[in-house]
């Protein structure tokens, strides 16, 4: 009887990708497909709709050098983002500097599947930590293998803008300025981390509320890491080059002095 009930759970998932296929019949979408969906990860799939985590899974909402994310439904009517890490993604070598130094991960070794199985676990354990002191995020729900389940940043599966394309008002301008600088702070100072990949493609702007969400914290690695620094000034030189274009002014020392709280003489 239960396996006839998860059964008809994946025959709905099954059938809404087929359906997402019929609009994206193009040779790319076909590729991501056969690159994503291989048969370990739709077993992960079965099992996260045997506990309830999700009902439908739905179209690409994005796709990354490293991971697709999909949009989902949840059996509590809730949406959902789905953000599957493939196995076969030969850029994972070039994420090595984020996680053989992290000391959370210093067991893993230089095994593909361990290392790509550990980035799923960091960004879930980094979504924790930054959930945790209130700065707005995808909220992690569930992480198994290579797949993590969070909450998705949109409405009726549209993903809420990322910066680069949300218009703002001068004022606008300065108070997302401001906010960012606020969640730098609070991750290094309260979190314990450095987003390392920081810029308008990974920050998702709310359109009701107009404030920023940091997303794909992967690579966020914790203040004592070896190589901290270059990651926190290339996080400010990334702000200093989007805002310029507002003629916003400042250093990125001027940026790691008011978000770090204190004085770096090593730039």
């Amino acid at each position: 009887m239960e396996s006839k009930r998860i059964e008809k759970k994946m025959r709905k998932i099954e059938s809404k990708r087929e359906k997402d296929r019929v609009f994206k019949k193009d040779s790319s979408f076909l590729k991501v497909e056969e690159n994503v969906f291989d048969i370990p990860t739709l077993h992960l799939l079965y099992n996260f709709a045997k506990k309830g985590y999700i009902k439908e899974l739905g179209g690409s909402v994005s796709t990354g050098k490293e991971a697709n994310i999909f949009h989902a439904a949840g059996n509590d009517d809730n949406e959902y983002a789905v953000k599957i890490y493939r196995i076969s993604a030969s850029t994972f070598k070039l994420m090595d500097p984020y996680i053989i130094k992290d000391r959370r991960f210093e067991s893993i070794g230089n095994d593909r599947k361990k290392m790509i199985f550990a980035w799923a676990r960091k960004e879930f354990q980094n979504l924790k930590r930054i959930n945790r002191i209130g700065i707005p995020s995808p909220e992690p729900i569930a992480v198994d293998r290579n797949i993590l389940i969070m909450s998705f940043l949109g409405k009726d599966g549209v993903r809420y803008p990322q910066l680069r394309d949300y218009d703002m008002t001068r004022e606008e301008v300065n108070n997302t300025f401001e906010t960012i600088l606020q969640y730098m702070n609070l991750m290094y100072n309260e979190a314990d981390l450095i987003h390392s990949d920081l810029s308008e493609y990974n920050i998702l702007m709310n359109p009701d509320k107009g404030i920023p969400y940091i997303i794909d914290v992967g690579q966020a690695v914790t203040t004592d890491h070896p190589n901290a620094y270059e990651f926190l000034y290339r996080d400010a030189q990334n702000m200093i080059r989007f805002f310029s274009k507002y003629d916003i002014e400042l250093s990125p020392k001027d940026i790691i002095e008011r978000t770090v709280g204190k004085k770096e003489d090593n730039t």
